[in-house]
């Protein structure tokens, strides 16, 4: 992930991607292993863009749109949830009995998320902010997803400035472990 353009432009490819590694994974039988492979992507990128969300997206909500909170609020809430079925899809394999239920479960989960960002919350703040704001949070989130973590931590902060400190840490780690371990390669 990293495209260019606006903030909504880049978070919106990042949606793109998303939905076809979960379009993959629906093609393929229960039990095979290429869907495991392929939620290992989709959580690797879903984790990068909730972090950079999570930085800059709804900070410049809560900053640029009237009842900013509440909508940031639901976003955050949003992730969490999301989160918590990634952590716990990281764990199974894909002929494990809960590995359906939880795929399913974090699509669906995305799927309404992504859904309700692009149809509310994206138009309002193309609606509140400048082109160059647009612009400049887009650089922000691509930086930020080049050091961001790649493996759900449902107990880390999600508000700055706690998660500007600590996700670069934990991005780390998870990266080296991902190299070690040959997760998120596929072919």
């Amino acid at each position: 992930m990293g495209h260019g353009g606006d903030v909504i432009a880049e978070l919106t490819h990042d949606h793109e991607e998303v939905e076809e590694l979960f379009t993959n994974i629906e093609e393929l039988p229960p039990g095979d292993e290429r869907r495991k492979q392929y939620a290992d992507q989709a959580t690797i990128e879903l984790v990068r863009h909730s972090v950079a969300e999570e930085e800059y997206l709804y900070p410049a909500v809560r900053e640029h749109i009237t009842g900013g909170d509440a909508l940031a609020d639901k976003e955050l809430n949003d992730h969490a949830a999301a989160e918590r079925t990634m952590k716990d899809l990281e764990g199974c394999a894909a002929d494990d009995p809960r590995f359906d239920m939880l795929i399913s479960k974090l699509m669906t989960e995305i799927r309404a998320h992504i859904l309700d960002e692009e149809n509310n919350l994206f138009p309002r703040l193309r609606d509140a902010c400048s082109p160059e704001v647009l612009e400049q949070l887009g650089d922000k989130v691509r930086q930020a997803k080049k050091t961001a973590p790649t493996r759900p931590h449902p107990s880390a902060p999600d508000k700055p400035p706690a998660n500007k400190l600590l996700a670069p840490g934990a991005g780390l780690v998870d990266r080296l472990r991902d190299a070690m371990s040959g997760r998120g390669k596929t072919g």
